[in-house]
């Protein structure tokens, strides 16, 4: 049976228990040269928040000590204390005095921080992560598709209009189709005026990005059933029936949802 969607950072579970650290020598070595950082402590959150999320650090796991992991990674003191500061605020790991670096549980980790939702996808989403996360966008999106029908800005519909404009122009997977979806659906989110509708944005592009990553059949193109029911949602917002705007949205995630359970059905097959 298929646990994830992709693979774990470190290339599998870690087997250690909370009584023991994770050995240095172990450490998963996932290149991240390919991508923006802003400064090294920005780098080692990345790297370590990746690793706990993939599984290589367990909850209760304790991290290296220090001395080892600085040497390691070859980085200064502040650096590592700094990308331990941004870990704690996620609530990923908790430290104390004689006692060393833990991983929290993971139900206390911060789940709607972007990189968290981000480091979820890199690690390959399990199953009952993105099953939750579809469930929660049946909750908020109708929602913020009828209050985006009630109050949405000229330009912020605009803005729907042209992701919408997007998605038809690539439908036959010739231009970033994923990204004109995610940008359709977080643009209801924006159109609510309420900015922390919108901050549930990653929320949304974490979901689409990772049944996308499953191979669901919708990641390179787009059906004209499929386009249709994302027309009629903006239909309903232009013509501010709000009413219409819920339940539109509410069938299509029904529909995503369906396709997600079908997915998932296949990979245990498989």
């Amino acid at each position: 049976m298929k646990k994830s969607v992709g693979k774990n950072i470190a290339g599998g579970r870690s087997t250690a228990t909370s009584s023991r650290t994770k050995p240095v020598g172990a450490m998963a070595r996932r290149p991240l040269t390919s991508e923006p950082f802003r400064n090294i402590h920005d780098y080692l959150s990345h790297k370590l928040g990746r690793e706990i999320v993939g599984g290589f650090y367990q909850p209760g796991d304790q991290l290296p000590n220090e001395l080892d992991l600085r040497d390691h990674l070859s980085v200064s003191r502040a650096a590592l204390r700094e990308a331990y500061r941004v870990l704690t605020a996620k609530r990923l790991i908790s430290s104390r005095q004689n006692v060393g670096t833990r991983v929290r549980p993971s139900s206390e980790w911060n789940m709607l921080d972007p990189d968290v939702l981000q480091w979820h996808l890199d690690a390959g989403l399990s199953e009952a992560f993105l099953v939750n996360l579809f469930d929660l966008r049946q909750i908020i999106e109708p929602a913020a598709a009828e209050r985006a029908a009630r109050v949405g800005s000229p330009e912020a519909i605009a803005e729907i209009e042209a992701a919408y404009a997007d998605m038809a122009r690539n439908k036959d997977g010739s231009g970033d189709l994923t990204g004109a979806d995610v940008r359709f659906h977080r643009s209801i989110l924006a159109a609510t005026n309420n900015p922390l509708m919108a901050s549930l944005g990653a929320l949304i592009q974490t979901a689409l990005v990772g049944s996308f990553q499953m191979g669901w059949p919708s990641a390179d193109t787009m059906t004209d059933v499929r386009l249709m029911q994302h027309r009629v949602i903006l239909d309903a917002i232009l013509a501010r029936d709000a009413k219409a705007a819920h339940s539109r949205m509410t069938a299509l995630l029904d529909i995503s949802m369906e396709d997600v359970r079908r997915a998932l059905a296949g990979d245990r097959k498989s």
